[in-house]
């Protein structure tokens, strides 16, 4: 599989009898549909995210991620209890993919989080 952001080849990573895929370049995953919500109820998942924040907030900036299943360009998504995590959605239901360091915030709720929630921007106005 070639990840949709930086077009290296993926490997494959397995958690819970779950395999994802991870970028061998800039470290993002590629979780199959709803893989990621399971994933994030067991415990030490985020061991899973092996790559750099710092790598993963430049190629979060990207604009119009290809599905790496179907080739669709897929939406850009935030999670609902923490706005400040995006990630890229496919519309057909494929999957999500996180740059490197989004699974594990994703994983962690904080405090620091619930004050990130508060002052986040309304939707749209990005």
């Amino acid at each position: 599989m070639e990840c949709p952001k930086c077009k290296s080849e993926m490997e494959f990573a397995t958690l819970e009898n779950m395999r994802v895929d991870r970028c061998l370049q800039c470290q993002g995953i590629w979780f199959r549909e709803g893989e990621h919500k399971l994933l994030r109820k067991v415990k030490g998942s985020e061991l899973i995210d092996i790559g750099s924040e710092e790598i993963g907030r430049d190629f979060n900036t990207a604009v119009n991620v290809p599905c790496p299943e179907c080739g669709g360009i897929m939406d850009r998504s935030a999670d609902k209890s923490q706005p400040h995590i995006h990630f890229e959605i496919c519309s057909a239901g494929h999957g999500v993919f996180f740059d490197a360091g989004e699974y594990r915030d994703f994983k962690e709720t904080s405090i620091g989080d619930l004050f990130k929630r508060i002052t986040a921007a309304p939707p749209g106005r990005n």
